[in-house]
């Protein structure tokens, strides 16, 4: 390789590297600007509602235990019976759980960024199954309980919309702020009638929950058998949680979706024993399912995809040119090597700016035209030809093509991205199959720019 071929080669390796320093930047404003849009969204999270999990209804029945205890005075010898007084409560999980919620979501903005809100109108029911004297097998007569209560867990309770009202066997009852219950944390509770411990008994139960959220709803499956069923008008559901759907189905105009579990596939009396024990109540409030209402793929994340990819369109414009320096005998200043590679580093920011207020596809088209048509008139006159000019602004506009393709394709990004690469490979070898390398740099003939 002569002396001229191996500087141009290095210099355009230089701007190759100078050229990231932009792109780095744009990158970095990117990641500030969608940082910015995440206090944007939790500002309006705070002053409405967060995302919500719904936990329970819980039947939970407080009592005081009688504790005795022989022991012998220490100095007389003598045995006396100590009596102590122990307090706790007894938890009992539904025999079956059923939850159907219809779903509506509504866009709240706030400048530029928007927030998806949505309203949940679910009706809850299910029954209880309590054993004769609440399953206490020894020293029943040693247990005084007091009024119990059904107790329900939300997440953040200013979401709630209603006034909630509980029908248990028939009878209606208030629910009152807090859960009463720390295993729960925030949530509603409603006091209950004494319950007869002489013989087991049926409680059913049944409720309506006006929730209003932001991003993501979860449900925690606390029945011996659990059914959960959500209708949506959002059509980008992305199911979350330990449990995926049994059933789905997903349309332009929402989802439906349905969840079946047990205690078999939950395992959550025995997370709820370990809670109520003393042990870790992660497992218990870990297991649970739902869906977000956040767009999966935002403009913020598709630009910074995009981006990943500049460094090889750089490379594979900067290669362009120099096949058209080699095949044609022309002369490209490193200067306007640098012109183009610009042009190609702004269209991320170009396509970041337009992108915060329109559609990512419309906003893609624009700067992409924008910077094809730049970089096509300008490679023209540089090419002394209209003809050139064309052919290379067919070829960039097809890598913009490519690309959009790629941010689509997130499954087969990988594929199309290594194809693509192995075709332009290809397309330089066959190019320059019969090009002498040793003799570029040493013919007079060089037409300059």
């Amino acid at each position: 390789m002569n002396r001229s071929l191996a500087i141009k080669l290095g210099l355009i390796a230089l701007l190759i590297f100078l050229l990231m320093i932009p792109i780095i930047m744009i990158d970095g404003m990117i990641e500030e600007r969608q940082g910015l849009r995440d206090e944007v969204l939790q500002d309006i999270a705070r002053s409405s509602s967060y995302s919500q999990q719904i936990t329970g209804p819980l039947l939970v029945l407080p009592y005081r235990k009688t504790l005795r205890e022989w022991k012998t005075h220490a100095k007389t010898g003598q045995r006396y019976l100590e009596e102590s007084e122990e307090r706790g409560r007894l938890y009992f999980l539904p025999e079956r759980f059923v939850m159907g919620g219809d779903v509506t979501t509504e866009l709240r903005a706030r400048g530029i960024y928007e927030a998806r809100l949505y309203h949940s109108n679910n009706r809850i029911s299910g029954h209880f199954e309590l054993p004769a004297q609440f399953g206490i097998s020894e020293d029943f007569a040693d247990y005084r309980f007091e009024a119990p209560f059904l107790s329900v867990g939300i997440s953040d309770i200013r979401g709630i919309k209603n006034d909630l009202k509980l029908q248990l066997n028939g009878q209606t009852l208030g629910f009152q702020p807090g859960s009463a219950d720390s295993l729960l944390g925030a949530g509603v509770h409603a006091p209950l009638p004494v319950l007869d411990p002489s013989a087991a008994q049926r409680l059913e139960y049944s409720f309506d929950l006006q929730l209003q959220g932001t991003g993501q709803l979860d449900v925690t499956p606390v029945g011996r058998e659990s059914q959960v069923e959500l209708k949506a008008d959002w059509p980008h559901p992305s199911f979350v949680g330990e449990y995926l759907p049994s059933e789905r189905e997903i349309r332009q105009d929402g989802f439906n979706a349905r969840w079946q579990t047990s205690f078999f596939a939950t395992n959550l009396e025995e997370a709820l024993a370990d809670c109520v024990g003393g042990g870790e109540c992660r497992d218990f409030q870990a297991r649970h399912f739902g869906v977000s209402f956040v767009d999966p793929v935002d403009q913020y994340l598709k630009s910074d995809r995009a981006i990943k990819y500049a460094l090889l369109f750089i490379a594979l414009t900067f290669a362009g040119f120099f096949l058209f320096e080699v095949l044609k005998r022309l002369a490209v200043h490193p200067v306007q090597y640098g012109l183009v590679g610009l042009s190609l580093a702004f269209f991320y920011l170009l396509l970041l700016s337009l992108a915060e207020h329109m559609d990512f596809a419309r906003a893609y088209a624009l700067a992409a035209s924008a910077c094809v048509l730049l970089i096509g008139f300008y490679v023209s006159h540089v090419l002394h030809s209209w003809l050139r000019g064309a052919a290379f602004t067919a070829g960039l506009a097809g890598l913009y093509a490519m690309l959009y393709a790629l941010l689509n394709a997130e499954d087969y990004a990988l594929l199309m991205g290594s194809l693509l690469v192995f075709g332009l490979l290809a397309a330089v070898m066959v190019l320059t199959r019969k090009l002498d390398w040793y003799g570029i740099g040493k013919t007079p003939s060089v037409t300059p720019a």
